[in-house]
């Protein structure tokens, strides 16, 4: 595969000596089982498919990478006690964490262990900002919801719905998300003309949808990441309440498509990777993927953004010439990988820094659109734009 190629040239250098087999342990965790399953399941395949592909062309010096993987169910405490289990048994970082709320409760294990993770799906912005910059062990390849909640606010703004009402649920997800995107309507001096607030699992949603349809919304923008869009969605379905639904990357998963069904036609989120191959490194990685698994990813984005979060750790690796892998020397590795690594996210050119772990910005972000059952550009400008891949700014 051509995605392969840096690390061939990688293996070719003078100091690949022989190393000792012995594996190098990466840890894994994320919502293999519960609500979240549908993007924790095609995080942990692109990983998967990474790994095969690193240890095909000669692992790190010779020595395979294994992961390590851990469950956490979409639970807090079981988040917890996985971070926890990773960094006792000495794995050299972690890549996960789906929901903010476990992630967040997380953090510290893995921050005064000085073992870094890479976040490649947690999207809330505390996540990044909880510790400062230059002492942080917290990574992500995923795009914050601080630069998400603006991306869809300026695409609100210019189809002229700024009547927004939004639909947060009350997890650490629900509240940053709810944050980040009424500081976004400030920055256009607007306000939410309503505000939901709802616990997860909630089945009906028609009283709060009638209450933002009265305050005069003409767009509805949810912050949930499980099946609640989609209660969303088939109340405004119920009502003949015909206004668009908008939000961040959850929009695109399986439990709102699925479950709306034709609810859910319409509906538009931001996104760093659309399932087209619309260049050979996109084309390469969905025919990869599905020949390992049989079918595609479920949440493309979630798969892309793990595999190239593996990728990217690699390289990081390739920096440390003497297989030393202590917490502070892997966390300098992150912050100063030599090569650019082109992977189907992003060109990631210096992706991390000292001081700034975020590998995306919002120049990354395309606007998605539900169409027919899938999700498929949303403007066509995005789609010729994506025929390049994007580097950060």
């Amino acid at each position: 595969m051509t995605l392969t190629i840096g690390l061939l040239a990688l293996m070719a250098l003078p100091w690949a000596a022989a190393q000792p087999v012995n594996p190098v342990k990466i840890g894994m965790v994320g919502p293999l089982s519960g609500p979240s399953s549908d993007f924790g399941k095609p995080m942990l395949q692109g990983i998967e498919l990474a790994v095969e592909e690193i240890n095909a062309v000669g692992g790190y010096l010779g020595r395979p990478l294994n992961l390590v993987v851990k469950d956490d169910r979409g639970d807090p405490d079981a988040g917890l006690q996985a971070a926890r289990e990773l960094t006792a048994e000495g794995v050299v970082a972690t890549i996960g964490y789906c929901n903010t709320g476990v992630a967040m409760k997380s953090l510290e294990v893995f921050q005064q262990a000085q073992s870094p993770l890479i976040i490649p799906c947690s999207t809330g912005t505390p996540l990044t900002s909880t510790y400062p910059a230059p002492q942080s062990y917290i990574f992500r390849t995923s795009a914050r919801d601080a630069i998400q909640a603006p991306f869809v606010v300026d695409d609100l703004v210019r189809r002229g719905w700024t009547k927004v009402a939004v639909f947060a649920d009350t997890t650490g997800y629900g509240e940053a998300g709810l944050k980040d995107v009424e500081t976004a309507l400030a920055k256009k001096n607007l306000k939410a003309v309503y505000v939901a607030r709802f616990a997860l699992g909630v089945k009906d949603l028609r009283e709060q949808l009638t209450a933002a349809r009265a305050a005069g919304a003409n767009v509805v923008f949810s912050y949930t990441v499980g099946p609640e869009n989609a209660t969303i969605a088939i109340g405004r379905r119920d009502l003949q309440w015909d206004v668009p639904q908008v939000g961040a990357w959850p929009l695109s998963f399986p439990f709102f498509i699925d479950g709306a069904k034709q609810a859910a036609e319409g509906a538009l989120m931001a996104q760093t990777f659309i399932a087209e191959p619309s260049n050979e490194r996109r084309a390469a990685f969905l025919s990869a993927f599905v020949r390992k698994f049989k079918q595609k990813p479920a949440v493309p984005m979630a798969a892309a953004q793990a595999y190239d979060s593996t990728y990217l750790l690699t390289y990081a690796l390739f920096g440390i010439r003497n297989g030393k892998f202590g917490g502070p020397a892997v966390k300098a590795a992150l912050e100063n990988i030599p090569r650019v690594y082109y992977g189907v996210v992003a060109t990631y050119e210096h992706p991390f820094s000292l001081e700034d772990k975020d590998a995306i910005s919002q120049n990354m972000l395309v606007m998605g659109k539900v169409r027919n059952g899938a999700v498929t550009f949303a403007n066509p400008e995005d789609a010729k734009r994506n025929l390049f891949v994007q580097r950060k700014q």
